[in-house]
């Protein structure tokens, strides 16, 4: 066990150790960890006296790869209180809604952004706030909040997930014995901070004093020259990357020499994107790695063998996301709540949030496990760490491994971000003219997995729907293909055929 309980506890060790080494390197800057506590403990300080001379609850952050994205969230934690990513390329009503429903004090917002709040808003100055003024110890304790992110809800509205200091501390305790981060290491940062692996990549790297490397957008596109000019260590991205690099021809044998690890997550990553993967990092021990918002970043790992024909097999061509964390329990259920060598996956452990900013969310989530029979949880009463949380992941083990095989209700991933395709559904039924609205995952012409959305009512132009639901959703939840439906297929039971709407969906997707 460590004696760090908070996440700033992990970076200000990392400063008193390593004050003049590189803690981060992001548009053009290359800042020591003296350097940047410095920046954030100037932001601290204006965010107090922006907040009436208090320290705020819950401070908002609608900034992005920046030093001021960075010095911003550390000032935040630096305070005790609890950071609240916000995306500059989401939806202007979508930020809003998240703030709204996080009862935000304030907002930080970097200083070349536009944005609006019902709360009071910091503009983030590049250089920090000039000299500092006295700032009080810490408050936070491990019970507290450290970060809350929003992810996609089924009612229309995002759902907030908290996350607790000791949430963190439990995660950062494992990943950073077992990847071996050290002063010298440059760990990748390639996530949006309303990512929950970014918190993998910032307190990794800062909790054992190696160095955060943040690409552009464009370096992401382009990952085997980013490693490569930058000498990264250790990478950590969503599969479809290797996806992109490969139909780029980028992929080359031994092109990417220093990567050591090789970590990947937010989406099923298949043995083929980790064959080419291998071939171009040979030196590197690559991992699968899974994990829902509410278990903090990741809970399983599943460690590929440096030999290929060594590798698993499994029947869906997806390499296993392993076992469970030697600090998690997990269980897999059937759908009478009994254990099964396949169904649901249920954990607990230090790493389980406490619940979600809305505690009505939290009914059906959980579980009580006797031995025998899941009792689901009904609200009824208190949530403590004894309840197992519903993934809502359906999971078989195989040979001591677990397999993913899909969720089992309505959310997929899509570019690694968790999708509740009936928020879409939702927002496309709010339209005018829509009576009824179906969105499904159909794989088009490239291979990939992409949003199309039915809708039945009156027939609406494809393109002022499309532009419609830009304006209140992100661009990875926005459907590219919309076909209106006069009435929807139905299966004998007389519900909508979901498997026969998918393939009119997938032949249309297919022709545009």
């Amino acid at each position: 066990m460590t004696d760090k309980t908070t996440m700033y506890d992990w970076f200000a060790a990392s400063v008193a150790a390593n004050g003049s080494g590189i803690a981060l390197e992001v548009a053009g800057r290359a800042l020591t960890y003296a350097e940047l506590a410095d920046l954030a403990e100037g932001i601290a300080g204006a965010i107090i006296d922006r907040n009436g001379g208090a320290v705020p609850a819950r401070v908002g952050l609608l900034a992005a790869r920046s030093v001021a994205a960075y010095a911003g969230y550390l000032a935040v934690q630096r305070l005790g209180a609890a950071v609240i990513p916000l995306n500059p390329s989401f939806p202007a009503v979508r930020n809003t809604a998240i703030a709204e429903e996080a009862g935000l004090d304030l907002v930080l917002v970097q200083d070349d952004l536009d944005a609006e709040f019902p709360v009071p808003v910091l503009r983030l100055e590049e250089n920090g706030f000039g000299p500092q003024r006295e700032l009080p110890e810490p408050a936070a304790g491990p019970e507290d909040l450290a970060y809350i992110l929003f992810t996609s809800g089924s009612t229309g509205r995002p759902k907030g997930v908290r996350l607790q200091h000791r949430n963190v501390t439990a995660y950062l305790e494992h990943v950073i014995a077992r990847y071996e981060v050290g002063p010298g290491d440059r760990l990748s940062q390639t996530f949006d901070l309303t990512f929950d692996p970014s918190v993998y990549d910032m307190f990794t790297a800062w909790g054992a004093g190696a160095t955060l490397v943040v690409p552009t957008r464009n370096d992401v596109l382009s990952p085997v020259r980013f490693v490569e000019r930058n000498r990264i260590t250790h990478w950590n991205s969503v599969p479809s990357v290797i996806s992109l690099a490969a139909r780029l021809r980028a992929l080359k044998p031994g092109t990417m020499p220093t990567l050591r690890w090789s970590l990947f997550c937010g989406e099923p990553l298949t043995l083929q994107q980790a064959r080419a993967w291998q071939a171009a990092a040979p030196n590197s021990v690559l991992e699968n790695i899974y994990g829902p918002t509410e278990m903090t970043v990741t809970c399983t790992e599943y460690r590929l063998p440096q030999d290929p024909a060594q590798w698993p097999s499994p029947a869906n061509g997806t390499v296993p996301i392993g076992t469970a964390y030697p600090h998690l329990e997990h269980l897999v259920l059937d759908e009478d709540g009994r254990p099964a060598d396949t169904g649901e996956l249920c954990l607990r452990g230090p790493q389980r949030f406490p619940g979600y900013v809305d505690p009505a969310s939290n009914t059906g989530r959980f579980v009580r496990f006797d031995g025998d029979v899941a009792e689901v949880y009904d609200g009824s009463e208190p949530l403590t760490d004894a309840h197992w949380y519903r993934t809502g992941d359906r999971v078989a083990v195989a040979q001591g491994q677990l397999v993913h095989l899909g969720r089992l209700d309505h959310q997929l991933k899509i570019r690694g971000y968790r999708v509740e395709l009936g928020e879409i559904e939702a927002a496309l039924r709010d339209q005018p003219g829509v009576a009824d609205a179906v969105v499904l995952a159909v794989q088009g012409e490239d291979g990939e997995t992409q949003l199309a959305a039915a809708y039945t009512g009156a027939v609406v132009d494809d393109e002022v729907l499309v532009e419609a639901l830009a304006r209140r959703l992100p661009g990875y939840m926005v459907p590219r293909t919309v076909v209106a439906f006069e009435i929807f297929p139905l299966n004998p039971n007389g519900k909508i055929d979901r498997k026969a709407l998918g393939g009119s969906l997938a032949a249309t997707a297919g022709r545009r």
